[in-house]
Formats: structure tokens, sequence, C-alpha cells
């Protein structure tokens, strides 16, 4: 059995008032990103539809609207383990 072929698309969120791709990648190099994501504290999520739908989206551009449901579960996902409010992250003003 083939071992399928691992893909990374990182966001970013807090610069700008929508989350953006700022990473995409696949086989060894995702493999790579994930481990190093991890390393640093980062956290990393395996959802395949999430990951398919923002496949769809361009480097350095914005989700699309029909994403923002997805990504806030996401985010409010990585705040709750973090112990984080929306008040704690870094705003696109400071």
């Amino acid at each position: 059995m083939k071992k399928p072929v691992k893909e990374a698309i990182a966001l970013e969120y807090g610069q700008h008032q929508v989350p953006s791709v700022v990473l995409k990648a696949d086989a060894e190099l995702a493999e790579r990103v994930i481990a190093e994501a991890r390393r640093q504290g980062i956290m990393v999520t395996e959802d395949a539809e999430l990951l398919s739908a923002l496949a769809n989206v361009g480097l350095h551009e914005e989700i699309p609207p029909e994403l923002y449901h997805a990504v806030a579960v996401l985010l409010s996902w990585v705040y709750w383990l973090k112990g984080l409010t929306p008040d704690d992250a870094p705003t696109q003003n400071g």
C-alpha cells in the first residue's frame, strides 16, 4: 500500500483582519515543515477537508468568506489549547 503524500498549509492571522495562506508544501518538505512547527510549539491540525479547501487559496491570499467559520473554529481551538483569549493575540496595530 502506497503511503499518502503529506501536505501542509500554514495560515497567518493577526497582521491582517483575515487569515492568509503563508505556506504551502507537500511530500518531504511538508513533513519537515510540520516537524519544525511542532518543535517550535506551533499548533498543527490534520483536517483533510480544510486542507482541500485551502489548497484552492493562493499563496499570500486571504482565505475566502466561505472558510471563515472553519478557520474560526480552528483558531478558537488553538486559543483554548494555549490558554489564550482573542484579546491576547497580536493585532495589525501591535
